[in-house]
C-alpha cells in the first residue's frame, strides 16, 4: 500500500496548508509520496523534513520583511513581486535565517516532487529532491514563479513558471507513481468552481513570447475544475481523502497581514480536529 499526499498551491492562502501539515506531523502521519505545487511544494518540503512550525514562520513572521514581497521586493529582485531569491535562497538556504532541513529530507524515504511549468511548452515538469542542494533551491523558485508577478526561473537552460499553470492538483501523477490512497490538501473549499483568469489583456501582453503558456492560462480554470472533479470521484470510491477549508478564505494570493495569516493558520488547526479521526483511519 502506498500513501500519497498532493498539495495544491495558492500563495499566501497556503497558511492554511501550513496548519494542516503541522497537525499531521503531530499525529505521525508519514506519506510515502508527496507532490506539491507552488507554495504547496515549499510547504511539502518542510513537512517531509519534519520541521514543524517552519511553514507558519514563512507566512507570518517574515511576510513583512521588505524583501519578501511588494514593491520594494520588486525593485530589489529585478522584477519579482515575490522576491523568490530572498525567500528560497537567503532565508531557506544553508546559512540562512530559517534553512530547510536538507539532510532530513534526503534521509526520509518519502518521495518528493515539485511541479513547475515549462515556459515554452506550457507542459508540467516534475522536479524531485535530487534536483536541489542546501545552497540552491531554484526548484522552489521555479514552482512558485507566478506569471506576470514574477519572472521565469532558469534551470539547466530552460525557463519555468508556477506549476499551477499546467497541473494545479496533480492527483493523476500520484496515481501513476503507484499511490493507491491519496490525501489531497487544498486551500480552497472542495466544491470550488474556478472561473476564467482575470486581466487577460495584461498577461497576454507580458507573456507574448510564450504563446503556449498564454493559452494554458486561458484554459487553466477548465483544467483545475477537471482535476478537482477527478479528486472528488476518487474520494467517493474511497481512494482519496480531500482536506479543504470549510469556507472560502477571505484572503488573496498576495495578502501580507501577519494577523490575518496567523488567523488562517489557526483556522486550519481547528478544522483539522473535524477530520482527524477520518484521516487517521484513512492512513
Amino acid at each position: 500500500m502506498k500513501l500519497g499526499l498532493v498539495i495544491e498551491g495558492g500563495g499566501m492562502k497556503c497558511a492554511y496548508t501550513a496548519g494542516i501539515l503541522d497537525r499531521m506531523l503531530d499525529d505521525g502521519i508519514h506519506p510515502d509520496y508527496v507532490i506539491g505545487v507552488s507554495a504547496g511544494a515549499s510547504c511539502g518540503a518542510s513537512f517531509v523534513a519534519g520541521q514543524r512550525d517552519r511553514n507558519r514562520r514563512f507566512f507570518v513572521d517574515y511576510v513583512n520583511d521588505a524583501d519578501y514581497m511588494g514593491w520594494t521586493a520588486f525593485r530589489h529582485s529585478g522584477g519579482n513581486f515575490f522576491n523568490l531569491k530572498y525567500i528560497y535562497q537567503d532565508l531557506t538556504g544553508k546559512g540562512g535565517r530559517d534553512p530547510l532541513g536538507y539532510e532530513a529530507i534526503m534521509k526520509n524515504p518519502c518521495e518528493f516532487w515539485a511541479v513547475a511549468t515549462d515556459a515554452e511548452t506550457a507542459q508540467p515538469y516534475y522536479f524531485t529532491k535530487k534536483d536541489f542542494c542546501p545552497t540552491d533551491y531554484s526548484v522552489f523558485m521555479a514552482t512558485c514563479a507566478i506569471p506576470v508577478a514574477c519572472r521565469p526561473v532558469k534551470i539547466d537552460g530552460r525557463y519555468y513558471y508556477d506549476g499551477g499553470c499546467s497541473n494545479p492538483i496533480p492527483v493523476r501523477k500520484a496515481l501513476e507513481a503507484g499511490c493507491d490512497r491519496v490525501i489531497v490538501l487544498l486551500c480552497r473549499p472542495k466544491d470550488t468552481v474556478r472561473t476564467p483568469e482575470k486581466h487577460r489583456s495584461m498577461y497576454h501582453a507580458v507573456l507574448a513570447r510564450y504563446p503556449k503558456l498564454v493559452h494554458s492560462l486561458d484554459v487553466r480554470h477548465l483544467r483545475y475544475n477537471a482535476s478537482l472533479n477527478a479528486a472528488r470521484r476518487l474520494e467517493e470510491k474511497g481512494h482519496a481523502l480531500i482536506i479543504a477549508p470549510e469556507q472560502e478564505l477571505e484572503i488573496t494570493t498576495y495578502t501580507k497581514d501577519p494577523e490575518i495569516l496567523q488567523g488562517l493558520y489557526d483556522t486550519a488547526i481547528r478544522e483539522y480536529e473535524d477530520i482527524r479521526e477520518k484521516l487517521l483511519h484513512f492512513c
